[in-house]
């Protein structure tokens, strides 16, 4: 008898021999140039895994003549090249290396600081063209210095335990960590205004989303000192550009160093061309050992994937068994992690799950970890995945606990999430699954109960309940062209404590919910983004 075909696994880009490596005697391994579409079609006719860097597009097109395509290994953090949605509507599972590349990153970072304070490529080129100017290039020591992390997730906690050695000051601004956990790292934590103010140097490390695009701009470059030097190695576009080149050019601030852009690479000479700003070209995971950790990781989570076992690095699905009754939970818990972290203030010390209905008879510890991977999306730097949410939650300090119950008094299923705060604030979101198309619905928030559809944009009020106060948003909201999608009034009663959840087409502009704050009086409003993750 003749032995099966092993499966076939795909490498489309330039990969090191350890990844090969990694990979082991039990596939058969072939190559193409995955940037030749015609090729890289046939090749996937019968591959069951297909491993790529940056250049290699596996879009739906591409996925289409992948009939036994069980997963899509990126060699790297970003998947800018993988279709998710495809490759989720599909069946196949994408797995990239969150993590390979987080030291060579925070090392990046402190790079950038070190050769800012002392002036390193101005004095490189001055002295190549033949100039001795040492008077021109002095610098600044970073000991006694006061260094400003934002955004304390992995990478932001790397940066501040090299940097402490140097004998600086170490103030943070993360409004997801508590001041117990910073003062463990040796931290202290600071409003973003405040920290501007009193830094000697800023580093960036937070994650760029509708709440973190524009954070650091004119308003907080005034109230800089003009010795401050900022590096944002994290992502483009956290930074407002022009108020940065403004800032430096004019004197307002020291100088910069970028490594990321709002476009990559840049369009024009903007930011480049000024003097006090140094740039690199997103170099942060341009190391030998970066490189070869992200190769042999995605080796051994394809390995673990076509082997059918729980896969850490999987971003779009878990991995291993789960059954099928309890799959379609995965992205509604996702996205009520998501819902949660919009709704919450300040930090955290618990997130817990509670489901509850028939799934409380299935094994599903997988809905508190797509809980976790939801709520931390959108807030650290890194990749969050099903195997590292549980991590982050432990490194900041938050417990989380799953409890289930059969009894459902009003769903045939219900999860609900709920966050224990640091000042004593809960805060909590339910979700079901209604019909035989699965459509994802929210059916509490804050314990007040609602039904309506989980959509991308959603505005939430919570007021003292009165006459007036839907038509005072509702012609807020028209004013400004904002359509209402859907709303739901929930109450505790007449008279008290009310919460309305609408369902909008679009962004509100932060101009407009302020205008509907300032006219309610009371009101508590938050703007909550669904992403596909």
């Amino acid at each position: 008898m003749s032995n099966p075909a092993k499966p076939v696994v795909l490498i489309a880009e330039k990969l090191s021999d350890a990844t090969v490596d990694a990979l082991g005697p039990d596939f058969e391994v072939r190559h193409v140039d995955g940037t030749d579409r015609e090729a890289l079609f046939a090749a996937l006719a019968d591959a069951s895994a297909i491993l790529v860097r940056s250049a290699t597009h596996v879009d739906a097109e591409a996925i289409s003549h992948a009939p036994n395509l069980k997963v899509i290994a990126r060699a790297g953090v970003g998947l800018d090249n993988v279709e998710i949605p495809a490759a989720t509507a599909a069946g196949v599972m994408v797995v990239n290396a969150p993590t390979s590349n987080i030291i060579s990153a925070a090392e990046l970072a402190i790079t950038h600081l070190l050769s800012l304070a002392r002036h390193l490529p101005a004095a490189n080129q001055s002295l190549k063209a033949g100039e001795w100017k040492r008077s021109q290039y002095t610098g600044v020591e970073l000991y006694e210095k006061t260094v400003g992390i934002v955004g304390l997730g992995r990478i932001g906690v790397l940066v501040a335990e090299r940097l402490a050695p140097f004998g600086v000051k170490l103030i943070a601004y993360d409004p997801y960590v508590s001041p117990a956990r910073a003062a463990q790292l040796g931290v202290e934590l600071r409003e973003l205004n405040d920290l501007m103010a009193e830094a000697d140097f800023v580093t960036i490390h937070i994650p760029r989303t509708p709440e973190t695009t524009g954070l650091i701009g004119e308003e907080q470059f005034a109230a800089a000192k003009p010795n401050l030097r900022i590096v944002n190695a994290s992502r483009g576009g956290i930074i407002d550009e022009a108020a940065l080149a403004a800032a430096v050019s004019s004197g307002q601030i020291a100088g910069a160093g970028l490594d990321v852009f709002v476009q990559e690479p840049p369009a024009d000479t903007s930011l480049t061309g000024i003097d006090g700003i140094q740039v690199t070209p997103h170099l942060g995971a341009s190391t030998a050992e970066a490189q070869e950790k992200a190769g042999v990781a995605v080796a051994k989570s394809v390995r673990l994937a076509l082997a059918g076992d729980l896969v850490p690095d999987a971003v779009n699905v878990a991995g291993g068994i789960i059954d099928e009754y309890v799959r379609p939970g995965i992205p509604l818990a996702e996205k009520l992690g998501q819902f949660l972290s919009g709704l919450v203030d300040g930090p955290v010390e618990a997130i817990d799950v509670e489901v509850h209905g028939e799934l409380a008879d299935y094994d599903v510890k997988v809905l508190r970890l797509a809980v976790l991977k939801g709520y931390f999306a959108r807030i650290v730097s890194e990749q969050v995945t099903f195997v590292n949410a549980p991590v982050i939650a432990e490194g900041r300090g938050i417990t989380s606990e799953l409890r289930t119950d059969s009894v459902s008094e009003e769903f045939r299923n219900e999860v609900t999430v709920i966050a224990a705060a640091s000042d004593g604030k809960r805060f909590s979101v339910s979700g079901t699954l209604t019909g035989p198309k699965q459509v994802q619905k929210l059916t509490a928030i804050g314990g007040q109960s609602i039904e309506l559809p989980l959509e991308r944009h959603h505005v939430v009020l919570e007021y003292e309940d009165r006459p007036g106060i839907v038509a005072l948003y509702g012609i807020e909201l028209g004013e400004a062209g904002v359509n209402i999608g859907q709303m739901q009034i929930g109450r505790t009663q007449a008279g008290g404590s009310a919460t309305s959840v609408l369902t909008v087409d679009a962004a509100v502009p932060d101009a407009v919910l302020a205008s509907i704050g300032d006219k309610i009086g009371d009101a508590r409003i938050r703007q909550i983004e669904i992403v596909e993750l």
